[in-house]
């Protein structure tokens, strides 16, 4: 009997002692990868707008105009001089545009500089600058290879300047846009895209624009992970052009 006892005294010493420790959190301790994230965030969420467009009708009983909100999108500066880009279908049908930046509860109104409706691309001009107005870097999306990352920031659904990370899917992907045109070259990302984010910047590991995030495929209507942005090369072409010409 003592020494059964023995024996089970041991065993529970045994385990008491083989216990492990629970791992004490490290407060405020940051992977490299999302401090990476933040910083870019930081830098480019200045840059990135919330686009409001309203259409002007007359009042048939009144004859007083009224201003009717059509949608929401988002944009992106692109220089010194308040030029937006944003996507065609965000401005479409609008009279006048309303424009707000991150931390400025100023709305500033812009004009449609010009279009480029076969791209679904629109430049809009801010008829007033904020005081610190900042624009974003310009990359290059000829040589994006499918796995880097991306990250996309805009307004989806109406929560304003929202982030979302990914990676580039695909490349070279052919989509019908508005009126049934082809939009060729698009980049596909699997970041979370949704009503809302159309005209905001698709950012590659460097904080640079790599694309215009544009339209989605899901059956849902919601983020199904099938993104699509206007390549950035190809605003890069059209945009001198509609500053100078509008079109």
């Amino acid at each position: 009997m003592k020494a059964m006892i023995f024996i089970l005294a041991l065993i529970s010493f045994t385990v008491v002692a083989a216990a492990p420790k629970s791992i004490q959190p490290v407060e405020n301790e940051l992977l490299a990868v999302e401090k990476r994230i933040i910083e870019i965030y930081r830098e480019n969420v200045p840059a990135v707008v919330n686009v409001r467009s309203i259409a002007v009708q007359t009042n048939i009983f009144y004859g007083e105009e009224v201003e009717i909100p059509r949608g929401m999108g988002t944009g992106f500066v692109w220089d010194a001089e308040g030029h937006i880009v944003t996507n065609f279908h965000v401005v479409q049908g609008g009279d006048e545009f309303v424009v707000t930046f991150h931390g400025d509860k100023g709305e500033y109104k812009a004009v449609v500089q010009g279009a480029d409706p076969k791209n679904d691309i629109a430049l809009l001009k801010l008829q007033k600058l904020p005081k610190n107005l900042r624009y974003v870097n310009i990359g290059k999306s000829k040589e994006l290879n499918v796995g880097q990352m991306a990250m996309a920031i805009g307004n989806p659904l109406g929560f304003d300047y929202s982030l979302s990370r990914g990676i580039v899917s695909a490349t070279g992907r052919e989509m019908l846009g508005i009126g049934g045109v082809k939009i060729r070259n698009m980049i596909q990302t699997d970041a979370a895209i949704n009503q809302g984010n159309s005209g905001g910047p698709l950012l590659d590991s460097s904080g640079r624009v790599i694309g215009m995030n544009t339209m989605i495929a899901s059956r849902s209507g919601s983020s199904a992970g099938l993104g699509f942005a206007v390549p950035i090369d190809t605003i890069s072409k059209a945009v001198p052009q509609l500053i100078q010409y509008g079109k």
